[in-house]
């Protein structure tokens, strides 16, 4: 039976790496963190924390990470699941592998996007926050939408309808997993990963409204019909 290829399109300042050790804690599963970053990076000549350990460990070409994307697996992976970031997806790369793949969704309201990455990054523009990417490859191939409130508040829920969508069963072991750092988790992680690393399981839902500065409150505007769109299909 062909391995199902689950590539999941997230923003950032989401719950993408708790959903990352989710699907890891299959298996049945093998898992790929961000494997467009140094494409990313090499293109845009942004400078990221751990900028050079990234570029040594992925492929810096995209038609390379395709590659690897949508090509031949181990023996005994039945899932192979891609946690990707929507705002790597530049324009000059090419989309037919995209076909190749089940694609899904991970979404959060842009008024909580904003506020989050305005903590760690003060001026971001709406292409670093990844919303009109994932509409385009929601209009193009479609696929399953998550929202990350729907699964914070509802994780054996939510998961076990996205298992559904993507044609594969749902294992409990998807709600808890040991504390730590993985072997599949990006080089970056140092950086970026504390929080994930100390938990056990998803975070409990924090209904607490978030504060955007008035600076940024033209980023929510923009974003918000490209959320909206994809938040009227969600499961």
């Amino acid at each position: 039976m062909e391995p199902v290829r689950v590539a999941m399109w997230s923003g950032p300042r989401n719950v993408s790496t708790a959903l990352l050790r989710s699907f890891g804690a299959r298996a049945d599963t093998l898992v790929v963190d961000e494997p467009l970053y140094a494409h990313y990076l090499a293109v845009t000549g942004l400078d990221h924390p751990g900028r050079e350990q990234i570029m040594a460990s992925q492929p810096t070409r995209w038609q390379a990470v395709a590659a690897g994307l949508t090509g031949p697996l181990p023996a005994g992976v039945a899932v192979y699941y891609q946690k990707h970031m929507t705002h790597h997806l530049l324009p000059e790369i090419g989309r037919d592998w995209i076909g190749k793949l089940c694609n899904a969704f991970l979404i959060r309201a842009p008024e909580s996007v904003v506020a989050s990455y305005s903590k760690v990054r003060g001026e971001p523009t709406l292409a670093d926050l990844g919303y009109a990417q994932q509409v385009e490859i929601f209009r193009a191939y479609g696929g399953p939408v998550v929202d990350a409130a729907d699964l914070l508040r509802d994780p054996p829920g939510v998961l076990e309808r996205l298992c559904a969508a993507v044609g594969i069963p749902f294992d409990p072991v998807m709600l808890s997993w040991p504390p730590g750092r993985r072997a599949t988790d990006g080089v970056w992680a140092p950086h970026w990963y504390a929080s994930v690393e100390k938990s056990t399981g998803f975070a409990p839902y924090d209904p607490t409204p978030a504060v955007v500065p008035d600076r940024l409150r033209h980023l929510v505007e923009q974003a918000q019909p490209y959320y909206d769109e994809l938040a009227a299909a969600k499961l």
